[in-house]
């Protein structure tokens, strides 16, 4: 399979201008299977959601759309109001339509973003043309035990928004993810400013051995893309079954 990490700018709070920036952006990338788009990737980060909450369903047709073009799926995470609370929302959305949602479970608290929108509680995997992709954004990179390997992924996808100020713990943390898991990882960050942080980018695909795949330039547009290869991880999963020596737990 191949998939496709796109770091881009994003103007704050301008869905609109983004979308159309981001048409331009993907007008003619080659061939994927799959589209990896950092954290709302059409709004920014806002700690006030119903500032961008009503852009949702446009930018849940752009995704829609994209998908079809591309006959590839399409990941990115969007502002979404549900049954009165917010959630940052992660949508996998596959040419046919149909859309997977992930709510971001580890809230930002220390920017404020918990006091805002809604945890989530569903750890979500889904499979897209034979491969098992566990769903994240952004901050639940920082918590192992929330990414741990149950058997019942080949990849983490992660959409995120992370910046300069902690650009050690975000290159880091993606190598651990996919040597700890024995598993892929894509990890889509996004680039340039909003009203609080500055962002380098430094998306990355990862390979389970921590080798870095395919990677984006600093502070630069970039799409990259990498061949994930199940026949390569079923072989190193059974020489090496460093799982099998894992310690048993319990999510409670």
């Amino acid at each position: 399979m191949k998939v496709t990490i796109l770091q881009h700018d994003i103007d704050w709070c301008r869905p609109a201008h983004n979308l159309a920036h981001l048409t331009e952006l993907t007008a003619n990338l080659p061939r994927t299977d799959l589209l990896v788009l950092p954290e709302m990737f059409a709004t920014g980060l806002n700690n006030n959601p119903y500032d961008i909450v009503d852009a949702q369903p446009a930018i849940l047709e752009w995704m829609r759309q994209k998908a079809v073009a591309l006959d590839a799926a399409v990941v990115g995470s969007i502002a979404t109001e549900d049954a009165g609370k917010c959630y940052n929302r992660l949508h996998f959305v596959r040419p046919d339509g149909s859309v997977t949602t992930y709510d971001k479970r580890h809230l930002f608290a220390y920017g404020g973003e918990a006091d805002h929108y809604t945890a989530g509680n569903q750890r979500v995997v889904v499979e897209w043309r034979g491969v098992r992709f566990l769903l994240l954004v952004c901050y639940d990179l920082r918590y192992p035990l929330w990414a741990r390997q149950r058997g019942d992924f080949d990849c983490i996808l992660y959409s995120a928004n992370f910046p300069i100020s902690r650009d050690m713990a975000w290159r880091t943390l993606i190598r651990a993810r996919a040597i700890e898991n024995q598993c892929y990882v894509v990890a889509c960050n996004r680039i340039g400013t909003d009203q609080k942080c500055e962002y380098y980018g430094r998306s990355a695909i990862i390979h389970p051995y921590g080798d870095t795949m395919a990677d984006c330039p600093d502070k630069t547009e970039w799409a990259a893309s990498a061949e994930l290869d199940l026949d390569f991880l079923r072989h190193y999963e059974a020489k090496f079954p460093v799982l099998s020596d894992a310690d048993p737990f319990t999510l409670i």
